[in-house]
């Protein structure tokens, strides 16, 4: 039903995207509006053949959507699933005497009003109502100050829909030619792939240097002071500098020569010949420290920080953000703006004096104003909303809403905070040694003296290993001349680590930085790289698989054009130039679909195929051996002169090293002879599948007698050899022939109940009984040999355990408790292999995720990501008639 607000004749029809901002929005406006929703876009390019019209499926560009012959004019399809709701909205326009299309103020939003007035056709005044948040105040103005379409706006998110589709249909098709069936290819998607396969290249050319230095522990010997003592790091040895990680190139090699690189003998040595010396302070150079508040969030800072310190994934970040936003607790959250409108300023400024004291609020307002070259200043900065923000408590809020509100209010209240301020501390420490070489040793400190904004908000880091800007580190008072006492002197050894993968948090501030895509598209870019397969998670790192390696050659070799960084960034200028007036639609499609003044368009790319060796694209020598490792069909192998094995599905590309792929050769393949069966004689095999390690028998081949009548045969009657899976506690260099033929004899025939065969399978979702149409879980696949029809009666004579098996098996790790649900989070084993749970959600493990190794964060991140997900609604469905399972083990005849 539309929200309405007034008489059920209400003259004023308002059409928003989603059902909750229409409920949010009706309970604002008076008597005389019905609100209804959209449900997002109602119509699109058509996905699938079906959904071309009639008239048009002859043309050649109609797999497109495009006509490329004329002007690229788009062919638009009312989606099937929203047809429904389309006649909806017609039927309500006949009452109305206005229309207003209020979808998001953004280019996406402003094409939805098009669509909706292109497929409406209303005979009625239309207005566009815009605005940045959901407030009573916020609506009226937008109802008393409508604007007309922009339709400088829905070109250029028409440019964007047009650029993406023949992009994605005329690249994706050469990807299942050459590489693999069904990938797929996207005109920013591809180049984020291109940025983490890079990342991963960097991470496997990289060569680790190792290095020393001293660590020495000096006492001021003034029991007064505090601290008294404090650690210094060697830097300086008979004026050399003590060589560093940064002076260490990617190679292992030192970038310079001029500096000294201690070994471990060599820094063990001159420890030793420190011992005993005196030392003194050389010089204590203090410097004023200033922090600024941080901006206001934008769409990218708000993924970045939601990483950091929620785990929350950048699409799970916009979700919640979506449902704060459309009932009224925050601004508008896809916007690349961090201006705050004088009424945000002043309701900032109000509440920190409220809450940290006048002191901590500086005389004059703090003006931001964005470094993003393409930012839209006419957007307002991610806030709370409202003339006055609520407290995070105020809310009502609960769970991840509450906590990304929390955020939000933190970071935009803080934002109108004055500086922190202190002191940073540099000592240096000089000695003589033993054999007569300077020493020098350096400490460093930082002392903040008044908080300021860090009163109320601190932003998280990226590395780990990074200070946070509220962190001291205190020195003792020393002044130049000052003696010291050595009371420790170790030696420390490092070592030069590969770049870092990136997080999602990193590749929206990459892609950001390099001005690709917009960054309201960011989300929705990652998960399509995550869903593709072409990279999963590692903990929060983001990890390109074998598949993305073969995709990014293909595209950097045959398509380096579509690929560049700087092309790509120029795509959206040239957006930004069609929606500011200052380019044109059709000739910027024609240049980039047909090519200009020499330059290859992307028809010509995609027509000659001939010079792309499929093999060679997903092909990758393993360096330092014979080996070479190929993407196939159904996943990575590696190659050695025809011999292939195949590659761990959760192997990170960088740990492909050729002694890695050496161990890989030497296991054992799985295709290994366990003996006869005693009863038919069959030769017993143990094999590593596509789906895991099974053991089947080698039935022998059928002489001259049987070969002609077997012709005639129909396929299902030809004999099939007995397999079955391993169970999860076998392996297959330990499994014997026993063990194969006690699996061979499952499905298993336990005995008889009530006059039904009860028989034991192991199944899908794990080992059970069956008996007639009713059924029983097993507590382990164990069970599948030895229950017996008594304990089979004693489980029938049970309650079936729906949705969780009656005994819950202890817990493989526990992790800490969740930060939204605040309760205990463990890791379980499962029907579909190990998942978290805090006791309500349950979340499976992710490839790239193991027991062993996920944290707490890991967890959270996956436990949110299922929250989001709701439960599909159920269909109603024609019964068939089910499948025939398959018998169980019947004793073998003996052979003749």
């Amino acid at each position: 039903m539309p929200a309405k607000n007034g008489s059920a004749g209400g003259t004023r029809l308002v059409i928003v995207e989603s059902p909750a901002k229409a409920k949010t929005i009706a309970g604002y406006l008076g008597r005389g509006y019905i609100v209804e929703s959209s449900i997002g876009h109602i119509r699109d390019l058509p996905e699938r053949a079906d959904d071309i019209p009639e008239k048009f499926k002859g043309a050649p560009w109609a797999r497109l959507g495009v006509n490329v012959e004329h002007d690229f004019e788009p062919l638009y399809v009312v989606n099937p699933d929203k047809r429904s709701q389309v006649a909806k909205l017609r039927q309500l326009l006949k009452d109305a005497d206005e229309l207003y299309l209020a979808t998001d103020e953004d280019r996406e939003g402003e094409a939805i009003a098009w669509h909706l007035r292109e497929v409406l056709k209303p005979k009625v005044p239309v207005h566009r109502m815009v605005f940045h948040e959901i407030t009573p105040q916020a609506i009226q103005d937008a109802v008393a100050n409508p604007r007309d379409l922009n339709l400088r706006l829905v070109d250029a998110q028409e440019t964007r829909r047009i650029l993406d589709r023949l992009y994605g249909y005329e690249v994706s098709p050469v990807l299942w030619k050459k590489v693999k069936p069904k990938l797929s290819a996207g005109r920013v998607q591809s180049v984020a792939t291109r940025l983490v396969v890079e990342r991963e290249r960097e991470r496997i050319a990289f060569t680790s240097a190792h290095y020393w230095d001293l660590q020495a522990l000096f006492d001021t010997n003034k029991p007064e002071e505090r601290p008294r003592d404090f650690t210094a790091t060697l830097t300086l040895v008979g004026g050399k500098r003590v060589a560093q990680g940064r002076d260490f190139a990617s190679t292992g090699q030192l970038k310079n020569a001029d500096v000294l690189h201690l070994s471990e003998a060599a820094a063990g040595e001159l420890a030793g010949r420190l011992q005993g010396v005196s030392f003194a302070v050389k010089s204590v150079e203090r410097k004023p420290y200033t922090r600024k508040p941080y901006a206001p969030f934008r769409t990218t800072t708000l993924q970045q920080e939601a990483s950091r310190k929620l785990g929350f994934s950048a699409k799970y970040t916009m979700q919640v953000a979506q449902r704060l936003y459309e009932n009224g607790f925050i601004t508008y959250m896809r916007t690349d703006s961090i201006t705050l409108s004088e009424t945000a300023v002043a309701a900032a400024r109000s509440q920190a004096i409220k809450l940290y004291g006048r002191e901590y609020v500086p005389d004059k307002p703090r003006v931001y104003s964005s470094k993003v070259k393409s930012a839209q200043e006419a957007h307002e900065a991610i806030r709370p909303s409202g003339e006055e923000f609520r407290t995070p408590g105020e809310t009502g809020l609960s769970g991840d809403m509450f906590r990304l509100y929390e955020l939000i209010w933190q970071r935009t209240v803080s934002s109108q905070m004055k500086d922190a301020v202190g002191e940073s501390v540099t000592v240096k420490v000089s000695g003589r040694s033993s054999a007569g070489e300077d020493v020098e040793f350096s400490a460093s400190g930082r002392t903040i003296t008044f908080y300021g904004f860090l009163k109320a908000y601190v932003e998280g880091a990226d590395d780990p290993s990074t200070d946070r800007d509220d962190s001291e580190k205190r020195l003792p008072n020393l002044a130049e001349g000052d003696p010291l006492s050595m009371t420790r002197l170790d030696v420390a050894g490092h070592s030069t680590k590969p770049p870092a993968r990136y997080t999602e948090a990193t590749l929206v501030k990459e892609l950001e930085d390099r001005e690709i895509g917009r960054p309201s598209t960011y989300a929705s870019i990652i998960g399509t790289i995550l869903d593709r397969g072409y990279v999963f998670k590692k903990g929060t790192a983001l990890v390109p698989s074998f598949l993305a390696f073969a995709v990014v050659n293909l595209l950097e070799q045959h398509f380096g054009n579509l690929v560049d960084y700087d092309f790509t960034a120029e795509m959206e200028k040239v957006l930004d130039d069609i929606a500011n007036d200052r380019a044109e639609r059709v000739p910027e499609l024609q240049r980039f679909y047909y090519g200009s003044d020499g330059d290859e368009g992307l028809k010509e790319m995609v027509t000659d195929l001939g010079d792309i060796d499929a093999k060679e694209i997903s092909s990758f020598p393993v360096k330092g051996s014979d080996i070479v490792l190929r993407v196939g069909r159904y996943g990575p192998y590696l190659d050695r002169n025809g011999a292939r094995i195949n590659v761990p599905e959760d192997m990170t590309p960088d740990e492909l090293t050729a002694d890695k792929a050496e161990e890989l050769f030497s296991r054992p393949t799985g295709d290994r002879e366990l003996g006869h069966d005693p009863v038919t004689g069959h030769m017993i095999v143990a094999k590593d599948g596509r789906y895991g390690p099974y053991v089947t028998e080698v039935l022998p081949e059928p002489t001259a007698d049987e070969e002609a009548p077997k012709r005639r045969t129909k396929k299902a009657d030809t004999p099939k050899p007995r397999t079955s899976s391993l169970f999860k506690t076998m392996s297959l260099d330990t499994i014997t022939l026993e063990d194969a033929l006690k699996l061979l004899s499952i499905p298993r025939l336990v005995g008889e109940l009530e006059g039904e065969e009860v028989v034991a399978y192991n199944g899908k979702f794990g080992p059970y009984l069956k008996k007639g149409t009713d059924s029983r879980s097993l507590a382990s696949e164990d069970d599948l040999l030895t229950v017996t029809i008594d304990q089979a009666k004693e489980l029938f004579a049970q309650p079936k355990q729906r949705g969780r098996r009656a005994a819950a098996a202890a817990p493989l790790r526990e992790l800490g408790a969740d930060p939204s649900s605040k309760k205990p989070v463990v890791v379980k084993e499962g029907r579909f292999g190990p998942y978290v749970t805090d006791g309500e959600t349950n979340a499976s493990l992710r490839k790239g995720d193991t027991v062993e190794d996920i944290t707490i964060e890991r967890a959270a991140e996956l436990l949110a990501e299922r929250r989001e997900r709701a439960p599909a609604p159920k269909k109603t469905t024609t019964t068939r008639k089910a499948p025939a399972k398959k018998a169980p083990a019947k004793k073998p005849a003996a052979k003749s």
